[in-house]
């Protein structure tokens, strides 16, 4: 079940991704981004795609409560085969044969992942001083990335911040699953706890810093970076603060770190073959295709 709902999940992240990133292109080039979030919010379609997302987080802390973090947020890779068609349809990116042979890859290098690995034991939370340490070696990471996107190539800007939010992504939901436990024990127990508010925080960073890599017209570096690192940060997290473990044989944990790295490399084509079908945003020197300016409501 937890499997299911995770497909679900990546379903509506999916549409949301595609929408939060149709309007961002109608977000000058170069606009500040301080209260982003806010100038958004005016957007009927950025309110949609917060919709599909506020869905798809639903789904996903279900599929947390009840599964384990090793699987559901690999599972939500799925998002990229859902998305690129997704953005050809409504940003009037194009999808090429390569596009559908990566995405079918992905699909069965998930499948084998989920068969091999075969995911077992953990737990729910971890005490404080870990969680201290997870967020430290996080926090290492995601500054520099963000700060060397700074005046970068709209692809390249992309793909650094899509890194640094699939790593946050990954503590987000380690967060959501710490806080989705408390839920047995009432709503009070939940808003006196820490992971609620930590939750909070980690969230509206990474929602900036997704729209900002949308917004930057490069889809397909932006949830290909970020679904790519996402799974590869939450199963190390899983197995790390959550304790939880994978295929217990030498052999299952090559097959399995082989099968994770197949399905990164196909997104990585993704990636690579949808790198100049971007539609191009207002304020930023060039004129996109007609189809592609009306799709983008630009």
């Amino acid at each position: 079940m937890d499997i299911v709902l995770a497909l679900l999940a990546a379903l509506v992240f999916a549409l949301g991704t595609v929408l939060l990133q149709k309007a961002g292109m109608a977000e000058p080039a170069g606009g500040s981004t301080s209260g982003l979030l806010l100038r958004m919010a005016r957007r009927p379609v950025w309110l949609a795609g917060i919709a599909a997302d506020a869905l798809g987080f639903v789904l996903q802390a279900v599929a947390l409560t009840i599964g384990r973090l090793a699987v559901v947020q690999p599972v939500l890779v799925a998002s990229v085969v859902f998305a690129l068609p997704l953005g050809a349809k409504l940003t009037g990116q194009r999808v090429h044969r390569i596009d559908v042979l990566a995405a079918l890859l992905v699909t069965v290098a998930l499948v084998a992942f989920l068969t091999i690995a075969d995911p077992s034991g953990g737990r729910d939370d971890a005490p404080l001083g870990h969680w201290l340490i997870t967020g430290a070696v996080i926090a290492v990471f995601v500054v520099p990335l963000v700060f060397l996107a700074g005046g970068r190539a709209p692809t390249t800007k992309a793909a650094l911040l899509g890194t640094a939010t699939g790593i946050l992504f990954a503590l987000t939901a380690a967060l959501t699953k710490a806080a989705a436990d408390k839920f047995d024990d009432g709503l009070f127990e939940i808003l006196t706890h820490w992971h609620l508010y930590a939750l909070i925080v980690v969230g509206y960073i990474s929602m900036t810093l997704n729209q900002i890599a949308l917004g930057t017209g490069a889809l397909a570096p932006a949830i290909a970076t970020c679904l790519a690192i996402d799974p590869v940060v939450s199963v190390l997290i899983g197995t790390t603060l959550l304790q939880e473990s994978l295929h217990e044989t030498p052999l299952g944990i090559v097959a399995t770190v082989l099968s994770l790295l197949v399905a990164l490399g196909a997104i990585a084509v993704l990636a690579r073959s949808q790198e100049g079908g971007a539609a191009t945003k207002p304020g930023s020197g060039s004129a996109a295709p007609p189809q592609q300016a009306a799709a983008a409501g630009i």
